[in-house]
């Protein structure tokens, strides 16, 4: 969606039905079955898409492995975020306790590990929830306010009791009347295609 100015200087809004040439953005197709959208999943992906995804009211099994959905490297990032606040809370207390400010206490050594595990160990948690946070927005590409997925009233129902594939329009084997027959084929009950 998009506006103008027009001579009067009032803001017109312009939709994809006032465009004489709206472009496909998403292609939706639904399904009634979890096994119809697994069945499908799997042609598709063996079609070579890049930019799709499967929508269903419930988690279904198996169906990240159907998609050929390679493993996250969230793992690593929240490694990397605890290894960063262990390591930060035991450099940090040995620099304000050994260098910055020695302060002898009953003759004990002025920085040693078992005295800094706790800050050291508090650091490892807190630090390992912001790269889990923070990773998964990265990764997720959120936030994201708007989809075009909104504009179907069909898939409203994705989170009740329909199951959905949806094909990006920039995906390089996108096209509206092949991937129509392809998916129709596959058991699709409704093809939508998305316009902006």
């Amino acid at each position: 969606m998009s506006t103008k100015i027009s001579n009067s200087l009032a803001l017109e809004t312009i939709t994809a039905e006032d465009c004489s040439d709206p472009k496909p953005v998403l292609m939706l197709a639904q399904f009634d079955t979890a096994d119809l959208l697994m069945s499908a999943a799997e042609k598709v992906r063996d079609q070579g898409f890049r930019l799709w995804d499967c929508h269903t009211p419930y988690p279904v099994h198996g169906l990240d492995q159907a998609m050929g959905i390679r493993p996250t490297i969230l793992p690593w990032l929240v490694l990397g975020g605890g290894a960063t606040g262990f390591a930060g809370g035991l450099l940090m207390q040995g620099w304000m306790n050994a260098v910055d400010y020695p302060f002898l206490i009953s003759g004990k050594p002025f920085w040693s590990i078992p005295a800094s595990i706790p800050v050291a160990f508090e650091l490892t948690i807190l630090l390992s929830a912001f790269g889990a946070f923070g990773g998964m927005l990265l990764l997720n590409g959120l936030p994201r306010f708007y989809r075009p997925h909104f504009r179907s009233d069909r898939f409203r129902r994705a989170t009740a009791d329909r199951f959905f594939i949806s094909i990006d329009g920039r995906d390089r084997q996108f096209d509206v009347v092949a991937n129509s027959k392809l998916l129709t084929d596959l058991g699709a009950t409704a093809v939508e295609v998305i316009e902006e």
